[in-house]
C-alpha cells in the first residue's frame, strides 16, 4: 500500500487503545489486526482517519466498521485456520481481509457491483487469494447449497434469514446485527442439532440489509 510506513504508528495506538484496551483477548485477532493496513480500504476524503475508532463512508450509502466492532465479531465468531466463512456484506473488503488471514477460506456476497470489484483490488494488492466474490443478495444465502463453518452478517437485518441459518454447519456459530424497537444488538447464534441458542453481545449501529429477506430499497 503507498504511504503505508505513515499510517503504522497510527495502527499500532489502534491496537493498544482500541482491542487490547477494551476486551478483545484473541491474539489472533490482534495480530492480524496489527498487519491489515485499513487505510487501503478507505477512500482518499477519509484516509487519515483510518484508525480513528469509528466508521467510515466507503461510497452508495455504505461504511467500514469501526475498527473494535470489527475486532469484536471476528473475535466472537471463533474461527479456525481449517474453516470457510460465509461474509454477508463485503463492503470495503476490510472484515473479508481480516477473517481471510484466520481462515482456509472466505466467501463474501456484496449487493454492490462497484464496492465488490474494489474490495478484489485491495484483496489482490494484499496477495489475499483464499476469497470467492459473489455478486448478489446476500440475504438468500450463498448461490447453490454449500454449507459453512461461520456466518457473518455485516449489515443489520430485522431478523436473521431461514436461508442463512440451512447455511450454517451443525456446532456453527453466526454473528450478527439484528434490529429491534429499542435498536440494534449484535448477537451470537450457536446452531446444535437444528436448534439455535442466541447470545447478546452489545449495542451496535449498522446500515441496513437491503434484499429479498431484509429490508426493502
Amino acid at each position: 500500500m503507498e504511504n503505508d510506513k505513515s499510517f503504522e504508528h497510527a495502527r499500532q495506538v489502534m491496537v493498544q487503545i482500541d482491542l487490547y484496551g477494551r476486551d478483545i483477548q484473541d491474539k489472533r485477532v490482534i495480530e492480524v489486526m496489527a498487519a491489515i493496513p485499513r487505510e487501503g480500504f478507505i477512500p482518499p476524503a477519509y484516509r487519515q482517519q483510518a484508525y480513528n475508532d469509528g466508521p467510515l463512508p466507503i461510497g452508495l450509502g455504505q461504511t467500514i466498521s469501526q475498527p473494535y466492532i470489527v475486532a469484536l465479531m471476528t473475535q466472537e465468531l471463533d474461527v479456525r485456520p481449517e474453516m470457510e466463512v460465509l461474509e454477508i456484506g463485503t463492503g470495503s473488503g476490510y472484515q473479508t481481509a481480516i477473517l481471510a488471514r484466520l481462515v482456509k477460506k472466505v466467501y463474501t456476497i456484496e449487493r454492490f457491483a462497484e464496492l465488490s470489484k474494489s474490495a478484489q483490488k485491495v484483496l489482490t494488492k494484499l496477495e489475499i487469494n483464499n476469497v470467492e466474490f459473489f455478486v448478489g443478495d446476500g440475504s438468500e444465502g450463498w448461490p447453490g447449497k454449500k454449507i459453512f463453518d461461520r456466518i457473518i452478517i455485516t449489515a443489520a437485518v430485522p431478523e436473521v434469514p431461514e436461508e442463512l441459518f440451512k447455511q450454517l454447519k451443525d456446532k456453527g456459530i453466526m454473528v450478527a446485527p439484528v434490529e429491534y424497537d429499542i435498536g440494534q444488538k449484535l448477537m451470537v447464534f450457536k446452531k446444535q442439532q437444528e436448534k439455535v441458542s442466541e447470545n447478546f453481545i452489545c449495542d451496535v449501529r449498522f446500515v441496513r440489509l437491503i434484499g429479498k429477506y431484509g429490508y426493502g430499497e
